[in-house]
């Protein structure tokens, strides 16, 4: 079976992912796999540019297929903060809750969007990257402890839940990783015929 490298070592986004990939002819493996991965700074300034060089260094290095995400939460009201600096805004979770919720204290405006970049690298370049996007709002006080990092403060569009109460299997049809990885999924699903040999999905 071919496999392909997700470039991250987060536990939770392999497990997404894991999901995500159920019923297709491809392994998954992560950089949790490939520990000695020297690493990638994150110096890009769209969530795009983050992950088309995660996604690059990662295939080099593995010499396989790979892919990376660059994701995060931009917030209308502080001028689209915490943007690429989402993972970044505080050292953890719930410190990054508690900055965002404290910096829109009293603020009337909560609209906000998860945003997903996914890059493809094969064959030592990026071949596409792709986006998707949910739209919501932050509420006042975190609520669910499924989820990782501003899920118990985000409530999609439509829904009463947050990201943080809701079931795995309903996020993963709306979010936007989901839908970012739907576009790359089609993408090679229906473009990269070509390259079944390294990338059988």
């Amino acid at each position: 079976m071919a496999y392909i490298v997700v470039a991250t070592s987060n536990a939770h986004k392999v497990e997404e992912y894991e999901k995500l990939l159920e019923g297709q002819k491809v392994e998954l493996k992560s950089l949790l796999d490939f520990p000695n991965f020297p690493g990638v700074e994150e110096d890009g300034a769209t969530f795009r540019e983050n992950a088309a060089k995660k996604a690059l260094a990662a295939c080099k290095y593995c010499d396989v297929p790979a892919f990376a995400d660059d994701s995060g939460l931009e917030v209308e009201a502080l001028d689209g903060r915490p943007g690429i600096y989402s993972s970044r805004y505080a050292p953890t979770d719930a410190e990054r809750i508690a900055k965002l919720l404290g910096e829109l204290e009293g603020v009337e405006n909560r609209r906000a969007r998860f945003v997903c970049a996914i890059a493809i690298a094969v064959n030592g370049e990026v071949i596409e990257t792709f986006e998707g996007e949910v739209k919501g709002r932050i509420i006042d006080a975190p609520r669910g402890v499924d989820g990782f990092g501003y899920d118990p403060v985000f409530q999609p569009d439509g829904y009463e839940e947050t990201f943080g109460e809701m079931a795995q299997e309903l996020k993963n049809k709306i979010s936007h990783r989901a839908v970012a990885f739907k576009l790359a999924l089609n993408f090679v699903e229906d473009e990269m015929s070509v390259l079944d040999d390294d990338f059988d999905l």
